[in-house]
């Protein structure tokens, strides 16, 4: 269902998430996995299958995505796994995408690594605050907690 989502979010926001400053609001749904750690690997396979469907840099964006949505997602998993404070869920949604994505970007784009970080950082904060915000309000729930 999860990744369901993400699809959906990113086919709604695709004009805004593959821009100069990618705002992905479906990336947000990562923060899940704190909840959810399985949903780590069908987050990625929805963040890969969203950059086949709806970008335009082929097997780079599809291998790519998946590998920065597993990172990323288990990052998340980590986070509630080690018995971090929630709200360090942000940090991986941020750092996960702002430092793997320029890594192929960067060369197929031209433009330089540290210029891609600091774009796609700063479009990461958004979702991740979201996400941040989505996971607290379930964890809340007594169903979701057990």
């Amino acid at each position: 269902m999860a990744a369901a989502m993400y699809i959906a979010l990113m086919y709604v926001g695709q004009g805004f998430a593959f821009g100069v400053y990618q705002v992905r609001v479906a990336t947000a749904i990562y923060a899940f996995s704190y909840l959810f750690p399985f949903a780590a690997v069908p987050l990625a396979l929805a963040n890969a299958l969203s950059n086949a469907l709806l970008g335009g840099l082929g097997v780079f964006d599809i291998v790519g995505g998946f590998g920065v949505g597993l990172v990323t997602a288990g990052a998340i998993a980590l986070v509630r796994i080690l018995k971090f404070p929630m709200w360090l869920v942000i940090l991986p949604n941020i750092l996960g995408p702002g430092l793997i994505v320029p890594l192929w970007l960067s060369h197929l784009t031209g433009v330089p690594y540290w210029a891609l970080v600091v774009n796609i950082s700063i479009g990461q904060v958004t979702p991740a605050i979201l996400g941040y915000i989505l996971v607290r309000a379930l964890s809340k729930r007594k169903a979701v907690t057990q």
